[in-house]
């Protein structure tokens, strides 16, 4: 395993959110040449067969170490496995444990005939990466782990992750089962969206309530240090086996940005990823480029009244490199003409913001009150 060291050096944007949808979207990165970062900052060691540092708020690859290189995952699976489970059955369904869900290794320790809610389960495979959750959560809601394993791999498709395919819930090591660090980094930005996901993985203890026994309650404590150790660090999920490896995904959020760093077999991982933050947080920022109050003047094509005034729906921002402001420009669609009488909240134009011939933020503009 090679040592790499970088002299303060990041990737610049690769790939920038098209349309207005502004938040997450999948795409193939474009890979961009290294240049210094302003201020100056270096990254002296990653231990890492594979890193990403991502920016999810564009897109952009921020710093990559053989990003599509297919690898053993180990339990940063469990993410997929919650993000199924969360989007294919409801929260509340009562699941009774059986011995089919057993599992070996890492667990929360459920025994035969016991009853809980599924997100309970939930709960214990994401915060001490419990097999048999894994197995539990899969059953109940595939009803085999090979039909859930199909749900994981068409969720993985429509979200973009075109090197990766699931075998297990759990992660265990499979020949079949792989990811690589940039998959994981799509499916880390569309896991943290999820409220009822980012809410378990971003607490450094859980309350798991059982239905039977009744009143058993068991505190679990998360396994990501990070959420001690690093500032900003707001989840997500480690894993380890002999043959992958120490594997870690995490998502930390200073001044209104958001990156996400992802490790696969990494015996460092802890200091890389506060080291890639500490790095990536220094030149990237969060810009509002129009606010709400913004006005524009559009003429009326009522002759009594000269102009109508055009607000932003919200606040429309970005997330840049440092020194990219001064290159981005604005682009106004809107009629010739705008009749006053029409519904103050619906879209009559849009604003754009171009980067390099690129949309990094729109918002649609309607008729001010």
């Amino acid at each position: 395993m090679s040592v790499i060291k970088i002299i303060c050096a990041l990737l610049t944007t690769a790939l920038i959110l098209s349309g207005c949808s502004g938040g997450y979207a999948a795409g193939e990165t474009e890979t961009a040449a290294l240049h210094p970062a302003e201020p100056a900052a270096a990254i002296h060691r990653d231990a890492a067969m594979a890193s990403i540092l991502y920016c999810p708020d564009n897109c952009a690859v921020l710093y990559g170490h053989d990003i599509h290189e297919k690898r053993p995952i180990a339990s940063i699976t469990k993410i997929m496995t919650a993000i199924v489970a969360l989007e294919n059955s409801d929260p509340d369904k009562i699941v009774t444990v059986t011995e089919a869900m057993y599992a070996e290794g890492s667990s929360m320790y459920l025994r035969s005939g016991e009853k809980l809610r599924l997100r309970e389960i939930i709960k214990g495979m994401l915060a001490v990466s419990g097999n048999d959750a894994a197995n539990a959560v899969a059953i109940a809601v595939g009803g085999s782990t090979e039909n859930f394993a199909a749900l994981m791999n068409r969720k993985a498709a429509a979200i973009g992750m075109k090197n990766t395919h699931f075998v297990t819930p759990s992660g265990l090591d499979d020949d079949k089962h792989y990811s690589t660090a940039y998959d994981m980094a799509l499916l880390c930005a569309y896991a943290m969206e999820k409220d009822a996901f980012r809410d378990i993985v971003s607490r450094k203890s859980v309350t798991v309530d059982y239905v039977c026994p009744e009143k058993k309650q068991a505190v679990l404590y998360n396994h990501n240090s990070l959420l001690s150790r690093c500032e900003g660090c707001i989840g997500i999920k480690t894993g380890y086996t002999k043959k992958a490896g120490r594997t870690l995904t995490s998502c930390a959020e200073r001044n209104g940005v958001r990156l996400i760093v992802v490790t696969l077999s990494d015996g460092n991982d802890w200091e890389d990823h506060c080291s890639l933050y500490e790095t990536g947080f220094m030149i990237v920022k969060r810009i509002c480029l129009a606010p709400a109050d913004r006005r524009i003047k559009i003429p009326s094509a009522d002759r009594n009244i000269g102009t109508v005034e055009l607000v932003p729906e919200k606040d429309i921002c970005a997330t840049v490199m440092n020194g990219d402001e001064s290159r981005i420009e604005e682009r106004i669609t809107a009629p010739d003409l705008i009749f006053p009488q029409e519904d103050k909240r619906q879209a009559v134009g849009k604003l754009e913001y171009m980067l390099d011939g690129k949309v990094i933020a729109c918002g649609r503009l309607i008729i001010a009150e």
